[in-house]
């Protein structure tokens, strides 16, 4: 990442994070998927992605959908950085619970400048994740990809461990901490019923308290299968 950050705008920082995350499959970021992950009018997202296109940090194709160019995705990463540190600072160092921090580091992070954050990084030596597993890129914009499956997909009698879970719910995180469904914890697939049904799983490994988790609840929770 260059010493010397560009300037960009609150919103465009949104943007290059939304499109980031929507595109982190591969596959192009459509413009009603922005809108509604930023809860936006699609209009708006079109009159920013012309933006973006014209500054040089994304790619449009109508009806194709839109991707960062080399420099939006390094001012992506850039963001994502800020915002996974300050998680982790406000959760380590400041006593925020996982389920409260991913709101505070969304006010802080267009604000906290480059050295803030290194100075946080520093003093809780450079971690590689955030408090909900999450990557978090390096100074030079290096980060580790995520190609887990969610626990909506593998198999009965499966033993997994939980790597991350998505952060943007309050209400969804105080609930599989409730659960001890934590990045970390060991899982034991016992069934799963079929159509998309709940999926039983003893928490803690073979020996651990059978629960239930809903598939939509499922597809939120990332997993490495343990061999």
């Amino acid at each position: 990442m260059p010493e010397d950050a560009p300037v960009l705008s609150r919103s465009v920082e949104d943007y290059l994070k939304a499109i980031y995350s929507l595109s982190e499959g591969g596959a192009a970021a459509s413009t009603s998927d922005i809108a509604t992950m930023l809860d936006v009018q699609p209009a708006s997202v079109s009159g920013m992605v012309k933006r973006l296109a014209e500054s040089g940090l994304a790619d449009h194709a109508p009806y194709r959908g839109v991707r960062l160019s080399p420099e939006g995705n390094r001012e992506a990463l850039r963001i994502i950085r800020r915002h996974r540190i300050l998680e982790t600072y406000l959760n380590q160092r400041l006593g925020y619970s996982w389920d409260d921090v991913h709101a505070e580091a969304e006010r802080l992070e267009h604000a906290a400048s480059e050295e803030l954050i290194d100075r946080m990084a520093s003093a809780l030596h450079h971690p590689r994740h955030d408090p909900h597993g999450a990557p978090i890129p390096t100074r030079t914009g290096d980060v580790e990809i995520i190609d887990h499956p969610t626990l909506a997909q593998v198999a009965s009698g499966d033993k997994v461990a939980i790597r991350a879970v998505q952060d943007e719910d309050s209400e969804r995180l105080r609930y599989m901490e409730a659960r001890g469904l934590l990045p970390g914890v060991v899982l034991s697939i016992e069934s799963r019923a079929p159509f998309n049904g709940p999926i039983a799983v003893r928490v803690g490994g073979t020996d651990g308290e059978l629960q239930t988790v809903g598939y939509d609840l499922a597809t939120k929770i990332r997993v490495a299968v343990e061999g």
